[in-house]
C-alpha cells in the first residue's frame, strides 16, 4: 500500500494552538473522511482497512487524530467535545473536496452527526459536502447519557471536586482522565433531544454484545433520525470494536453504498 500524504494543520490560535496531524489519500469522489473514537487514533485497524479499499477503488480519504490523540500535538485531557469538533470542521474544510462519505466510529459518531449539522449552517458555494454517513457503534451523547448518568455519587463529586477522575479501560493499561471540563462542556453539544437532520443517507453498524454502547443507544439514535433512508444493522455476537474481518467487510459494504 503506498502510503499517504501526512499533513500538519495548525487549529486555534493562542495558548488553544495545536497541531493536528492528518493522513490524505487523493482520489475520486465521494472521498472519505474518517472520525475516530474517545482516545482512538487514525493508526487502527478500521480506519486502516478503509483506506486499502480506498487505494483499491481510487477513492480520496481523510483520517486524522484529535488533539492529544495519536501523531496530533495537544493535551488528552484538555479535549471537549467542543475542541475535537473545530478539529473536524478544520480538517473537513482544509482538507476534503466535494461529496464526502463521513465514517465515524464510537465518540466519532456522534462527531459526524454535529459536523454535518454544522456544514448544513455554514454552506457555501463549491463546498464540500455529506453525501452519506456510517457509524459505527455511535457514542452520540455519550458524556452524559453513557458516563454522568452511571457514575456513581462518589466519582461524580470526584470529578466536581477535584476536576477530574481516572477511568479504567479494557483498552488500555492506563486509565482515561474524565474531566468535568468533557462533561460541562459535552452539554452543550447533546443531540438526543430532539430530531436530528442529516441531509444525507446513514447506515449504522451496532454490535448486541457491546459493553461500552448498548444496543438501545442506537436504537434511540435510530428514531431521532429524521430522514427515510436510514438503515442499522445489528451484530448479535458483535464487540464495540466491530473490528473483526467479518465486521469490516460489513463496513466496507456500507462505504460502498455511497
Amino acid at each position: 500500500m503506498t502510503d499517504c500524504c501526512l499533513k500538519y494543520l495548525e487549529v486555534g490560535k493562542g495558548v488553544g494552538a495545536r497541531s493536528i496531524a492528518a493522513r490524505v489519500r487523493a482520489g475520486a469522489a465521494p472521498g472519505l473522511l474518517w472520525l475516530g473514537g474517545f482516545k482512538s487514533d487514525m493508526q487502527g485497524s478500521k480506519a486502516q482497512a478503509l483506506d486499502r479499499w480506498a487505494e483499491a477503488q481510487g477513492r480520496a480519504m481523510v483520517r486524522f487524530d484529535y488533539s492529544g490523540h495519536g501523531e496530533s500535538g495537544g493535551t488528552f485531557a484538555e479535549g471537549t467535545i467542543g475542541r475535537w469538533l473545530d478539529e473536524s470542521l478544520a480538517v473537513f474544510g482544509t482538507l476534503c473536496r466535494g461529496p464526502q462519505v463521513v465514517v465515524g466510529s464510537s465518540m466519532g459518531g456522534w462527531l459526524a452527526l454535529l459536523l454535518v449539522r454544522e456544514l448544513a449552517r455554514r454552506a457555501g458555494p463549491g463546498a464540500a459536502t455529506a453525501a452519506g454517513m456510517v457509524l459505527i457503534a455511535p457514542a452520540v451523547d455519550f458524556t452524559e447519557e453513557l458516563m454522568w448518568k452511571r457514575f456513581s455519587p462518589e466519582i461524580r463529586r470526584q470529578i466536581e471536586d477535584t476536576g477530574s477522575w481516572s477511568r479504567p479501560s479494557p483498552y488500555s493499561a492506563e486509565p482515561y482522565p474524565i474531566t468535568r471540563g468533557l462533561i460541562e462542556e459535552g452539554r452543550r453539544h447533546l443531540l438526543l433531544g430532539g430530531m436530528i437532520e442529516t441531509g444525507c443517507p446513514v447506515r449504522i453498524l451496532q454490535g448486541v454484545n457491546d459493553p461500552d454502547v448498548p444496543w438501545q443507544h442506537a436504537v434511540e439514535l435510530t428514531s431521532r433520525l429524521a430522514r427515510d433512508d436510514i438503515v442499522l444493522t445489528l451484530v448479535k455476537d458483535g464487540d464495540h470494536r466491530l473490528s473483526r474481518a467479518e465486521d469490516i467487510e460489513r463496513l466496507i459494504a456500507a462505504v460502498a453504498e455511497f
